[in-house]
């Protein structure tokens, strides 16, 4: 006869999920591995210990000059402000109205293969390159200034809420659509009437999150010359103005609270 242990071995009284790696063994050779990879990593970066301890009373230098931050051109600031926050504003509208034609284009239920392909294509082209490398071409093609950056986060804003909004629809439920089709619906009524009320309360919430975003991303391209108050910032710290920097960033962190509490605000309100 079996042992009561080798009973409940066998049969157990609680159902217990499988393990991603399936044995002991293979998750420690997994957490071997990834310790040896990071050493291995660390080791070819040829980082320097004295360079780093040199840097860090530079550090210290730095912040007990951004201590207290002056406000005293406080017109600068508040232009740079107003700026990021226009930048992201009419990016995330202009972006909004691309992203319609984009995320229809791009749905495999509504679309024709070659177009959802050549739609799927751009957006998958469009979401290789970070927000500052598409501002560092717009800043060569149009100069330094919020064209660049409107055009950057507009740019961006419709890839992004174009994928949402093609997944959106993808995942819709198809009684609606084809209950309108068979009324003999065109294709621009079936969009209307049986798409848009499924995904629309869903599209907004996005918007509103990529608003936000836009907010964030605006202070960054900034840097790269496409303007906004991360533009400012960085004349700032290139004139070793560090109380005034230290001034642009307690408002960037401001007005990215104010945003983040704005979107939860909106999204609340839309559920």
């Amino acid at each position: 006869m079996m042992s009561s242990d080798a009973v409940r071995a066998a049969h157990p009284d609680a159902w217990r999920p499988p393990t991603l790696f399936g044995t002991r063994a293979r998750r420690a050779m997994f957490w071997l591995g990834i310790i040896l990879y990071l050493v291995w990593s660390l080791s070819t970066l040829n980082i320097d210990g004295k360079r780093v301890l040199a840097g860090l009373p530079r550090a210290l230098d730095i912040l007990m000059r951004m201590v207290p931050p002056s406000f005293e051109r406080w017109q600068i600031l508040l232009n740079g402000m107003i700026e990021s926050i226009q930048i992201a504003i009419a990016a995330s509208i202009v972006g909004m109205l691309l992203c319609i034609p984009l995320g229809i284009c791009a749905a495999r239920n509504l679309a024709p293969r070659p177009i959802y392909l050549m739609a799927r294509g751009l957006i998958v082209i469009g979401r290789t390159f970070h927000e500052v490398i598409i501002a560092i071409f717009f800043v060569k093609l149009f100069g330094f200034g919020p064209v660049a950056g409107l055009l950057t986060l507009a740019f961006a804003s419709a890839i992004f809420l174009g994928k949402m909004l093609a997944e959106d629809i993808e995942n819709m439920k198809e009684g609606p659509v084809e209950a309108v089709r068979a009324t003999g619906a065109t294709f621009a009524q079936v969009v209307f009437y049986a798409v848009t009320p499924q995904v629309l309360v869903k599209t907004l919430g996005v918007f509103i999150y990529r608003l936000d975003a836009n907010l964030r991303h605006s202070t960054v391209i900034g840097i790269v010359g496409a303007g906004g108050i991360g533009q400012t910032l960085s004349a700032s710290f290139s004139r070793y103005d560090f109380d005034f920097s230290s001034a642009i960033l307690i408002s960037i962190a401001a007005m990215v609270a104010l945003g983040e509490w704005f979107s939860d605000w909106v999204r609340r309100r839309l559920r």
